[in-house]
C-alpha cells in the first residue's frame, strides 16, 4: 500500500482487506481447477492470525460501529467493504460472479469465499435478513433475500469504522437546515424556555433512567411544537440541534405522502432507515395535514390514511434520536396523539417587549441606522412576529443600500407595509401604528 493510501485508511485494518483479497485469488484458482499456490495459503495463514488478533484486542477497530458483533459478522463485513477500500477487489468480485455487472459482493459468493458449512450459512441468512443485526444497524444495504442480490455498505458506518468524515447525505425526503443558533438567541416567554430544555433532559440523562435507574425504554423523545408561522419553531429546533451539534434535517411530509395505497408507508420506512444510528434531529413540518382529528370511516382510503399516521408515529417511537413536529394548528391535532410526545411547546406571537429584543438583533449587524430610528418606537408599532420582523429588517435594509443612505423609518415602515402586505390585500393606513406618519405615499402609487 502507498504511503498515500497509509495516510487515509487505518494500517490496523490492513490484514483483513488483505486476507478477503488472498481468498478471492485462492477462489478463482479453484474454479478454475487449480490448486492455489503454497505461498498465498502460507500469506492466508499469516493474514488469519493477524485478524484473530486484530479481534481479540481491546480497540478493535469493529467496535467503533457495533460493540458486540459476531466473528462472523466481521467476516460478512470484511467482505462487504473491501471493495470500497481495495477497489481492484471489486474486479475479482466481478470475475467470481460474471452475470452480476457489478463489483458488490453477494451473499452466495460470502458463502463460497468464506467456505461456511451448513451451520453458518443459516446466520450468514439471518444477518442479513430484513430484520437481521447488520440490516437493522444500518451496516449494510441488502436489496432482497435473494442470495444473490448485491449488498452495499453503508456509507455512514464505514466512515466511523475509517475515522473519517460521515457523509452528510439528507435522509430521503428531508432536507438540511443550516442555522446557526444558540439559546442566547432565542425570544420566548420563560417558561417555553423551561420546557426546551426540559427536551434536552431527555437526551442528556437517557442512559441513567434507562439503565441505571430502570426507567421505561422509548424511543424520540418527541416535542410537538405549536404556533403560529414565524414566531421561532423551527428556530428552536436548531438551537436544540446546535447544542447537541447534530444537523438539523426538516421533513417534508408532502413528499412522503403517495396517493397510492403503500407507498407512503415505504417513503416514511426510507426517512428512518437512512436516520437510523445517526446523531440528526428530524423536524417534520406541519403535521396537521396528516394528523388532524380522525372522523368517520365512509371509505378504503379514510382507513389507509389512519394506517397512514399509525405507522409514522409507530417510526417515530422507535426512532432513538429528537424528533420534532411543527404545526401552526394544534387545535387540529387529534388528542389521541398527543400522550406520544414528550413535550408540547405554544409559540405564541411575541408581545412589545419581545418584539424591541428582535427589532435589535434582527438589522443587519454593520448595517448604518440613522438617528431617528428607535428601537422602541419599531416594537410597539406594528404587531409582527418573529419571522416578519426579519423580513422587514432585511427589506429596510435593500431599501437604503438602493437610497445610498443610513436605514431610516420611512425604509423600515415601507418593509414593515409590504411584509403585512403578504398576507392582507386591503391594509388600513393604522396597522403600522406609530410608524403610519412616516410611510411614504409612493407606496400606494399605481
Amino acid at each position: 500500500m502507498s504511503k498515500v493510501a497509509e495516510s487515509i485508511f487505518p494500517v490496523s485494518m490492513d490484514a483483513e482487506w488483505q486476507r478477503i483479497d488472498i481468498l478471492a485469488q485462492c477462489l478463482i484458482a479453484s474454479r478454475s481447477g487449480k490448486q492455489p499456490e503454497q505461498i498465498l495459503i502460507k500469506d492466508l495463514n499469516h493474514k488469519q492470525q493477524q485478524v484473530n488478533h486484530l479481534r481479540a484486542a481491546a480497540n478493535n477497530p469493529w467496535k467503533k460501529i457495533a460493540p458486540d458483533l459476531s466473528a462472523l459478522a466481521m467476516d460478512i463485513l470484511a467482505c462487504v467493504y473491501v471493495v470500497e477500500i481495495y477497489p481492484r477487489i471489486g474486479w475479482l468480485y466481478q470475475e467470481l460472479q460474471p452475470n452480476t455487472g457489478q463489483p458488490f459482493v453477494s451473499m452466495a459468493l460470502i458463502q463460497m469465499l468464506l467456505a461456511l458449512n451448513d451451520n453458518e450459512v443459516l446466520q450468514l441468512k439471518h444477518l442479513l435478513g430484513p430484520e437481521g443485526e447488520l440490516v437493522q444497524k444500518r451496516l449494510v444495504e441488502v436489496n432482497d433475500e435473494s442470495a444473490f442480490s448485491v449488498i452495499r455498505p453503508v456509507k455512514a458506518a464505514l466512515a466511523r469504522l475509517l475515522d473519517l468524515p460521515e457523509p452528510e447525505n439528507a435522509p430521503p425526503g428531508s432536507i438540511k437546515v443550516k442555522i446557526k443558533a444558540s439559546w442566547d438567541d432565542l425570544v420566548l416567554p420563560a417558561d417555553r424556555e423551561v420546557m426546551l430544555r426540559e427536551f434536552m433532559m431527555w437526551l442528556k440523562h437517557r442512559d441513567q433512567v434507562v439503565n441505571d435507574w430502570g426507567g421505561h425504554s422509548l424511543g424520540g423523545p418527541v416535542a410537538l411544537f405549536s404556533g403560529p408561522s414565524g414566531t421561532g419553531k423551527t428556530f428552536a429546533a436548531a438551537v436544540i440541534a446546535n447544542e447537541l451539534g447534530w444537523p438539523l434535517y426538516r421533513v417534508d411530509l408532502a413528499r412522503l405522502v403517495s396517493k397510492y395505497i403503500g407507498e407512503t408507508e415505504k417513503n416514511i420506512g426510507r426517512l428512518f432507515d437512512a436516520a437510523h444510528g445517526k446523531k440528526i434531529v428530524l423536524q417534520f413540518d406541519e403535521v396537521d395535514a396528516l394528523m388532524s382529528k380522525r372522523g368517520e370511516i365512509k371509505e378504503a382510503r379514510d382507513r389507509y390514511a389512519n394506517m397512514e399516521v399509525s405507522y409514522l408515529l409507530s417510526r417515530i417511537e422507535d426512532h432513538l434520536g429528537p424528533c420534532i413536529l411543527t404545526t401552526n394548528l394544534r387545535n387540529q391535532i387529534d388528542k389521541a396523539f398527543t400522550r406520544r410526545f414528550q413535550v408540547v411547546v405554544e409559540f405564541p406571537r411575541p408581545d412589545v417587549t419581545s418584539r424591541i429584543k428582535l427589532w435589535q438583533r434582527m438589522f443587519p449587524p454593520r448595517a448604518p441606522l440613522s438617528d431617528d430610528i428607535n428601537i422602541d418606537l419599531l416594537g410597539r408599532s406594528a404587531n409582527l412576529t418573529g419571522g416578519n420582523i426579519r423580513n422587514a429588517a432585511l427589506h429596510s435594509a435593500y431599501l437604503a443600500a438602493e437610497a445610498g443612505s443610513a436605514i431610516e423609518l420611512p425604509h423600515v415602515a415601507t418593509a414593515i407595509w409590504r411584509e403585512l402586505s403578504k398576507e392582507r390585500i386591503q391594509i388600513p393606513r393604522s396597522d403600522l401604528g406609530l410608524l403610519a406618519e412616516y410611510l411614504p405615499d409612493s407606496v400606494f402609487e399605481k
